[in-house]
């Protein structure tokens, strides 16, 4: 589904991805690990279209992202790609059902319908109670899976986070990690995770390693570099 292909990124002429060639199937389970440094964060946003390779290409089933324009990329990932972050990154002056039908509303829904869609979605998360709730008002955990919901509002076939238990304790860390696992049997989507969290890794389909801006190991399906 995913190819990306001799990706090479640099920052003030230090290369943090190099040479980089990775294969994601259709609902597969990738998990990305390294040392900070690696590159992995700077992979998994070129993979999702937030940042840009210097050289390379990116394609999902072989439409080439990273020769589109700025507004049809947007389009492009707004349709088909969801995301979870480290630090939730929810708006402090919406609601959370208000955060999670944001995607929904900026792709074209409605908001009485975006809001009902970010509505069943949360409850099915267990934050039924806290659809009126703003994030201050919720708890660590019930952040990071409004940041689930928001990040599959629109349907998306992809799923990518960055660190999504590093700011997190172990109980809350426990959740999400069953919520991934969950997301993977149950919805067929393609998830690729960059994390620190072993636990979290291991739960893959596959485990990617990283460092110094290149693939050491990434077993099965996808090439070794």
């Amino acid at each position: 589904m995913i190819t990306a292909k001799d990706i090479v990124r640099s920052y003030d002429g230090l290369r943090v991805v190099d040479g980089v060639s990775l294969s994601v199937a259709d609902g597969e389970f990738v998990s990305i690990v390294g040392p900070s440094g690696a590159g992995k964060t700077t992979l998994l946003q070129i993979i999702g279209s937030l940042d840009r390779p210097d050289s390379g290409s990116v394609s999902y089933d072989g439409t080439e992202i990273t020769s589109m324009g700025e507004r049809e990329l947007a389009a492009f990932r707004n349709r088909n790609m969801g995301f979870v972050f480290q630090f939730h990154q929810l708006l402090p002056e919406f609601t959370l059902a208000e955060n999670v039908a944001m995607p929904a509303m900026i792709g074209g829904m409605g908001r009485r319908q975006a809001l009902a869609r970010a509505g069943e979605l949360l409850v099915s998360l267990g934050l039924g109670e806290r659809l009126d709730h703003r994030p201050s008002q919720l708890s660590g955990g019930e952040r990071q899976r409004g940041a689930v919901a928001r990040a599959l509002i629109n349907d998306p076939r992809v799923i990518l986070a960055d660190e999504p238990t590093g700011s997190l304790d172990s109980h809350n860390r426990r959740e999400l990690l069953e919520l991934f696992a969950r997301l993977r049997d149950t919805t067929g989507k393609t998830l690729i995770i960059v994390t620190h969290d072993e636990s979290l890794a291991l739960s893959a389909d596959r485990v990617i390693r990283m460092a110094d801006g290149h693939i050491l190991s990434s077993p099965d399906n996808s090439p070794r570099l």
